[in-house]
């Protein structure tokens, strides 16, 4: 211990990897342990941490993210040594990547005494497929290279070899991923659509990765090459988000950020944003908060024995509930009065619902795939002036308003939030009370955005989610909208001409065989 911390305060000639004394030390350190042992050294010279491992690794902690922002390197550089003969590995590589480190260095040891120094370090274009360069060995008392010169060469390159651009302070910037077992046509309109969500998020969509693999990385869901691979994107890019387009469980979310500075979510997580961003009524808020705290309590995994407290009376000596214990149990009781408030919200609504149905006005609810143009449609049959954005998930809170039919008749029409693949089941769980409006509708509209070259597969993603929810009972027709914005290539995938009714949302003069066609199925039902 008392050499280890005789290291710890070792500071080390900035122009040097690291010189022959400490070098002496560490590999002293390393024989008489028989284990590897590291240590990250500051621009500075200043040895900030050291690290003990076993014979064969060493495991870097987590590292703070000072000095990584805007593509640059951390201004740490790790030098440990190795048993064995062996030199630098691919495990020294990926940390080297992933924890965008100055430099990886390797010292051997022969008869207890320093060797050579295996050093590599990131370059910004890659050379024979590979971004990283191999210094050629040397012994640590023949250094002839400046490390802080060579540091600070490297660094002004990756700045260089970004893309000029004007960046948002604040303004996340993601490269997105996506890993899938299926087909590749699959994947790209999956990351189509999270393309759109990043979008709506206000997200900046630097680049887009897609691995296909016969079984998803139990640990880090992608190939570790292909990690390594992005981490050297997002440094030369200047990302500071891993935006990915599957859910991610808690232990692949923690091996990933284990393995790099940047910040990870998965796309479950980018739609509870979108959706705390956009809710507006105190009903929207409360189903919000529910369903991102059912989302967040899995996640609740790290423990912190430092900061259990001792707790008062006879029987209950010695350490209470920890940090992790509380927060759980906060978030849990905090789910529960969130539960009472949504029920009685319900009520509030199920009371308004049955003076509806006492005057005897038919109900009618559009349905759809979010931006299909639902509230655009509501908007143009009622003249009002709901907000409708081409972005996803623009309308959260149900709206409804009257509309008077052509031959004097009035009915009740609702827009309601929009339906997408993969919707996160705590969110559709959460906004139960909103969907019961679907319940009370005499008739569904189907709205179909058929300018978009996978409305088929939007429509059958609608109706699954309609017959999970038990509507399909409920008369159901389509509107086929935005056909005047349908390129001419794909005209020939339109549906049949007796099928549904073809619309222009923005165009009220095409919404005439709409009404004549929903006011005979209503007609029909009574």
């Amino acid at each position: 211990m008392r050499d280890l911390e005789r290291l710890a305060q070792k500071k080390v000639p900035p122009e040097d990897i690291i010189d022959q004394e400490t070098a002496r030390l560490l590999a002293a350190i390393s024989t008489e342990l028989n284990r590897q042992v590291g240590v990250l050294i500051h621009r500075s010279g200043q040895i900030e941490t050291v690290v003990v491992g076993d014979y064969d690794r060493i495991t870097i902690p987590a590292l703070s993210s000072v000095g990584t922002a805007g593509g640059r390197l951390r201004g740490l550089r790790c030098v440990h040594t190795m048993l064995g003969g062996a030199t630098v590995n691919e495990e020294d590589i990926m940390d080297l990547a992933c924890l965008r480190l100055d430099l990886m260095a390797v010292l051997t040891i022969r008869q207890g005494l320093p060797d050579l120094l295996h050093a590599v370090h990131l370059i910004p274009v890659q050379v024979d497929g590979r971004d990283w360069e191999t210094l050629a060995p040397v012994h640590p008392a023949n250094q002839q290279q400046s490390c802080i010169e060579l540091i600070s060469a490297l660094e002004e390159e990756f700045v260089r070899s970004r893309p000029v651009r004007d960046v948002d302070k604040g303004k996340d910037r993601a490269i997105l991923v996506s890993v899938t077992t299926g087909s590749k046509a699959d994947a790209e309109d999956s990351m189509a659509e999270l393309v759109e969500l990043a979008r709506s998020a206000g997200v900046e969509v630097l680049d887009q990765v897609i691995q296909r693999r016969k079984q998803l990385h139990s640990r880090f869901i992608l190939g570790r090459g292909k990690l390594v691979e992005i981490v050297l994107i997002s440094l030369r890019l200047g990302a500071n988000l891993l935006l990915f387009d599957q859910e991610l469980s808690p232990s692949q979310i923690r091996s990933v950020t284990d393995h790099t500075d940047l910040r990870v979510i998965d796309r479950t997580q980018l739609i509870l944003d979108i959706f705390a961003s956009r809710a507006r009524s105190r009903e929207g808020k409360l189903q919000i908060e529910m369903a991102q705290l059912k989302y967040m309590l899995p996640k609740l995994t790290t423990r912190d024995d430092a900061l259990s407290r001792l707790t008062g009376g006879i029987g209950a000596r010695g350490p209470g509930e920890t940090r992790l214990e509380i927060d759980k149990r906060r978030i849990n009781d905090r789910i529960t009065r969130l539960g009472k408030e949504l029920k009685a919200v319900g009520e509030q609504r199920y009371h308004r619902r049955n003076r509806r149905r006492k005057r005897d006005v038919p109900v009618i609810s559009l349905v759809g795939y979010t931006n299909a143009g639902k509230s655009t449609l509501l908007n143009t049959l009622t003249k009002s002036e709901i907000k409708a954005e081409d972005l996803l998930f623009a309308t959260l809170d149900p709206t409804s308003r009257r509309l008077r039919f052509p031959e004097d008749m009035d009915v009740i029409i609702t827009d309601t939030v929009g339906f997408i693949r993969n919707l996160p089941a705590d969110l559709l769980k959460a906004f139960e009370s909103t969907l019961e409006e679907l319940f009370e509708a005499d008739l569904l509209l189907h709205v179909i955005d058929v300018s978009n070259p996978a409305w088929r597969q939007q429509a059958g993603v609608v109706e699954a989610l309609l017959a999970e929810l038990d509507l399909d009972t409920i008369p159901c027709l389509q509107v086929f909208n935005k056909i005047d914005r349908v390129v001419p290539e794909f005209a020939d995938q339109l549906p049949p001409a007796g099928e549904g009714v073809r619309v222009s949302a923005l165009d009220s003069a095409t919404l005439a065989p709409l009404l004549v066609k929903a006011q005979e199925i209503l007609r029909s039902q009574s």
